[in-house]
């Protein structure tokens, strides 16, 4: 089959199906697995180059609706009947239906159900550790600095939180994403913070810049040190690879309980 895959999420998906190898190009942020570096690249996820994807002819274009905007894409792979799939998951739930839907629609449908079953196994270890928790950590999480936009109850990184021991301070606000402000965050004191800018390497966020926001030397977090900047890709792209992110946080926030963090991915280890 020829793929092309116009969304990181998406192109992580086809390396757990073992489908990589056929890509024929990918957005410009797809950056795992490694092996994918020599292929075309279509455009930025927000402004993919539609007659390039036509010129090389797909089977099948993976697209996606996790970032607002993304809408044109589908929008034009409709119009010029381009065949393709769409996800738009925000719970680790539909995540794994994604993998199923896309391990029929490829013909890997065992190798699918495989992955899945690991997914499971792995959510269902750290949630009886979660279990022994009793204070759970209360978690702010912040996807973009200003305007502040963090996720609600609705979003897989609340469901993150709580496998790691953790609650996410704005699950009470029911929807996938919330747009607040620094006053709010700072009215709900979490005990810590951990930054996942969307589009954002981690050695270009500056901690000092979080500590001088108005009045944030007082909440509980900063007062402690707990800051912590964590990679996008593995907290803000609706893969698999959330449980990798999984295995950081739970690891950061209590390290007597879970298992030392050694960058392994649960799902792709023998």
């Amino acid at each position: 089959m020829r793929i092309i895959s116009i969304c990181p999420s998406n192109t992580e998906l086809l390396e757990y199906l073992g489908m990589t190898e056929h890509l024929v190009a990918v957005d410009d942020f797809s950056d795992w697995p490694s092996n994918i570096g020599h292929l075309p690249r279509v455009g930025p996820d927000l402004n993919i180059n539609m007659d390039l994807v036509e010129q090389l002819h797909p089977d099948i274009v993976l697209a996606s609706l996790s970032v607002p905007g993304m809408e044109k894409n589908v929008e034009q792979l409709q119009k010029r009947n381009i065949p393709h799939l769409v996800f738009n998951p925000d719970s680790l739930d539909e995540i794994a239906n994604d993998l199923l839907t896309l391990g029929n629609v490829l013909n890997v449908k065992d190798k699918a159900q495989i992955i899945v079953q690991k997914f499971y196994t792995f959510m269902d270890k750290y949630k009886q550790l979660s279990n022994k928790i009793d204070q759970k950590a209360r978690l702010y999480w912040e996807w973009w600095p200003k305007p502040v936009f963090t996720p609600g109850k609705e979003n897989w990184l609340t469901e993150i939180s709580w496998l790691a021991g953790g609650v996410n301070i704005f699950a009470d606000q029911k929807r996938a994403n919330v747009q607040t402000d620094w006053e709010e965050v700072k009215s709900r004191n979490p005990e810590h913070i951990c930054l996942a800018w969307v589009g954002v390497r981690t050695d270009k966020i500056n901690v000092d810049m979080i500590r001088k926001r108005p009045g944030w030397s007082e909440m509980k977090a900063v007062k402690q040190g707990r800051i912590y900047i964590l990679e996008e890709a593995l907290y803000c792209r609706p893969s698999p690879r959330l449980l990798l992110g999984l295995k950081k946080l739970a690891a950061i926030l209590h390290p007597h309980i879970f298992p030392p963090y050694d960058e392994k991915d649960p799902l792709l280890e023998n």
